[in-house]
């Protein structure tokens, strides 16, 4: 039985993500700090669900703690590694950039350590399509030049890539970046765009719609992420051995490393997104149209053409079928 350590598993993608394993076979353990960035016990109610697996087990502990993360990695001996624990939110960073710098770039460096010490068959770490930062070329591709991010968050997502492949290098440890598109999804964060628009029309609230709608994202289905990532598991990196790589591949000519578009390759106008929210609730929202936020993009897009070529799979849940699914399960949890 693989033995996979998770961090993050009471975060959103991570208790996903640890559910699918779970259902696969593997034995999980999960290594989650339960900061309050946002309600603890949305956090606790997906740790609760995952220990009623014989096969999952548990840390509450901050990354940055590199003595504690250590005894837990040394104790249970993982064969492969999923980095997703992380400081998110765009908008928050503006308010707080040192706690990115300390979660995520602190914390993925004892992540990155423990992966050497214990000579890992595979480290897999979260970045973001935040790192695209400026390109307004679309659809992002993976060999896309990305040097021009407009967050802090961005940025220390960017440093770890930079991070992992300089480990991956020096230690032959081998190592896959995937970013993520706009994930959303039942037992999502509240502090995401789907969450606080659903909760806003169901309370009768006004709804912050920025640039005035006109931003497009490439949402992509929490399922289809973790599926991804799941297959990205078994598709190991190999330096390769002439320096040469194929084209299209982003694998680094001097390293067994590689960064990898997890999106639905499908770009939504924002209002588009709104309407159909509305058309699921039955309700219409108090539109409160706003300028750009500091910081923001205004699109998104993923060319998901690696990862289907390395897996054989691409993300395809349309958004109005994912919408239905979160708006089910939120009326469900709230009792709404």
């Amino acid at each position: 039985m693989t033995r996979v350590l998770v961090t993050g598993t009471a975060g959103f993608i991570g208790f996903h993500l640890a559910r699918l394993l779970l259902a696969e076979g593997f034995r999980v353990h999960g290594y989650d700090g339960m900061t309050d960035y946002y309600d603890v016990r949305l956090k606790q109610r997906r740790h609760a669900i995952l220990l009623q697996d014989g096969n999952f087990s548990a840390t509450e502990g901050m990354l940055e703690d590199r003595a504690l993360f250590d005894r837990v990695t040394d104790e249970f001996k993982p064969e492969v590694i999923v980095h997703l624990a992380a400081q998110a939110g765009v908008r928050y960073s503006l308010e707080n950039p040192r706690a990115y710098v300390d979660s995520n770039v602190v914390g993925t460096f004892n992540v990155m350590e423990a992966a050497r010490r214990l000579e890992v068959q595979h480290l897999l770490m979260a970045s973001t399509s935040s790192v695209y930062g400026a390109n307004e070329e679309m659809p992002f591709r993976e060999t896309d030049k990305a040097d021009s991010q407009l967050t802090i968050y961005a940025a220390t997502k960017k440093a770890t890539e930079s991070m992992g492949h300089a480990y991956a290098h020096l230690w032959n440890l081998p190592t896959t970046m995937f970013r993520f598109f706009t994930v959303y999804g039942p037992w999502g964060r509240p502090d995401m765009a789907l969450y606080k628009f659903v909760d806003a029309i169901l309370e009768g609230r006004p709804v912050d719609i920025y640039n005035h709608g006109e931003m497009y994202r490439d949402f992509t289905y929490v399922d289809d992420l973790v599926r991804g990532i799941r297959l990205l598991i078994d598709a190991v990196p190999v330096r390769p051995a002439d320096g040469v790589v194929p084209e299209g591949d982003s694998l680094s000519p001097v390293a067994p490393w590689r960064v990898v578009n997890i999106g639905n390759s499908d770009k939504v106008r924002l209002l588009d997104f709104v309407d159909a929210i509305e058309d699921c609730i039955g309700r219409k929202a108090i539109r409160n149209y706003m300028e750009m936020q500091k910081g923001d993009v205004p699109a998104t897009w993923a060319d998901a053409t690696l990862l289907q070529r390395l897996t054989g799979y691409r993300p395809q849940t349309g958004f109005r079928d994912g919408i239905a699914r979160f708006v089910g399960w939120f009326r469900e949890y709230y009792g709404k």
